[in-house]
């Protein structure tokens, strides 16, 4: 063998050894995916998941499903040929890690915020619905999240109305932290919270962090006051604002006499605000696809996603922009009477 050929070979299982390697080393991507499609007008666990008290509810025929994504998690190690595989599916999506998850985001915590933000959609998503139904509704601060293993696990509840807190009434969020702040290192705290129609008084304890900063363990938002109880059961796995306007959607059309979709499948995506205003939302193009893969005959895009959607392949679906709550019933209306009514589209100038 001559010394070209066995320096050939050499280089060969070089080069062999270096692919290999970096078939293994975790890359600073996050990968997307379409995911799981939801029908919010069906059955979760078998009960409805839309569920109201106090308020007749109609549950009709017809479909309105959020869309959601398979994301890469903060902590998940990332190769080379998953990055390929997702590169060269027309369905999914590549994004550098720093655009997604902050440096020190861990699966936990982002657990944490994708939980918070879908309790907080929900309630922004019944705000909606009311609103567009006309009734009048008072905002408060509730409790969004628990953190197991600090010191209000055990004594507050999610979704516990936070009325006073060290002796102060509370009207907006941060009126908890700095109660909070102001206590003393091993000083309980006196909670005065609304839960389940009745006051109660518990006492919690605070403890440093490893920042040295008083916690007790909750994430206080913004909640409402409703002349009615409404709730969508969703899924624990499922997180994010994302199906705000689909929620909204399909507590509308439960609260309301008469189907809505008319029989027909509908899906769609995007945040929705107390007044009705619909925002914008990551993985669009994979939420399209899931949808169209589902067989969903019309889908709501989010007019601030529409710079997104080209390249997407949506089938037979149809795509409309939506802006507003109000706008999207007016859609689903205008296209329930005629599947080929003009509909506002992402190709139209205005919003």
């Amino acid at each position: 063998m001559s010394q070209r050929t066995r320096a050939g070979l050499l280089a060969l299982c070089l080069l062999a050894v270096l692919w290999g390697t970096a078939a293994f080393v975790p890359l600073p991507y996050v990968t997307y995916y379409p995911g799981p499609t939801v029908d919010i007008l069906g059955e979760s666990d078998g009960d409805e998941t839309v569920q109201v008290t106090g308020h007749k509810a109609y549950y009709d025929d017809g479909e309105l499903r959020m869309t959601t994504v398979y994301v890469s998690q903060p902590e998940d190690d990332v190769t080379l040929p998953e990055l390929l595989r997702a590169y060269f599916d027309p369905d999914a999506a590549v994004w550098p890690r720093s655009s997604i998850y902050a440096p020190d985001e861990t699966d936990e915590s982002s657990d944490v915020e994708s939980s918070v933000a879908m309790l907080s959609s929900q309630d922004t998503a019944i705000a909606a619905a009311l609103t567009e139904l006309g009734e009048k509704f008072d905002p408060v601060v509730e409790v969004l999240n628990v953190t197991p293993g600090l010191p209000a696990e055990g004594e507050l509840e999610v979704r516990d109305v936070l009325l006073e807190v060290g002796g102060t009434e509370v009207t907006d969020a941060q009126d908890v932290v700095d109660a909070v702040d102001r206590a003393e290192t091993g000083e309980p705290i006196p909670f005065v919270v609304r839960r389940g129609g009745e006051r109660v008084s518990v006492e919690v304890t605070p403890r440093k962090d490893s920042n040295g900063d008083l916690r007790v363990g909750i994430t206080p938002g913004v909640g409402f006051d409703f002349p009615y109880r409404v709730s969508v059961n969703i899924s624990e796995n499922i997180g994010g604002p994302s199906a705000g306007l689909m929620m909204s959607l399909a507590i509308f059309d439960t609260l309301t006499p008469g189907s809505m979709t008319d029989g027909a499948d509908i899906a769609g995506t995007g945040t929705i605000t107390p007044t009705g205003e619909v925002g914008p939302i990551g993985g669009i193009q994979q939420k399209i696809a899931a949808a169209r893969d589902a067989g969903a005959e019309l889908f709501l895009v989010p007019a601030d996603n529409c710079d997104g959607i080209g390249g997407v392949d949506p089938g037979g679906m149809r795509l409309a922009k939506a802006t507003t709550m109000h706008g999207a019933v007016e859609s689903l209306s205008d296209w329930v009477a005629d599947p080929d009514a003009p509909l506002p589209s992402c190709e139209d100038t205005s919003s």
